[in-house]
């Protein structure tokens, strides 16, 4: 039983993440004199859920694997994006 309960806590934890990511993505202001110092918090959210991705994926289920393999997608497109400003 652990095993499982470690399964489901490594996924909420990347699920978790992913949506702070995605919320710090969504407040940048680009025009904003703290625009520096939003991306230095944008990388340290990128660096974290990427990790939490990466040990989710260690553990996940199939199911789980195909949400955090889009987690990752949705990740990688932010970095992109970013890298493109």
């Amino acid at each position: 039983m652990p095993y499982h309960k470690d399964k489901q806590q490594a996924f909420q934890a990347a699920q978790q993440g992913a949506k702070q990511l995605q919320d710090v993505y969504n407040n940048l202001e680009k025009d904003s004199a703290s625009y520096g110092q939003q991306l230095k918090h944008l990388r340290q959210e990128v660096n974290e859920t990427y990790q939490q991705i990466e040990n989710a994926l260690e553990v996940a289920s199939e199911t789980q694997r195909a949400q955090l393999e889009k987690f990752r997608t949705d990740l990688q497109q932010i970095v992109n994006e970013v890298n493109e400003i």
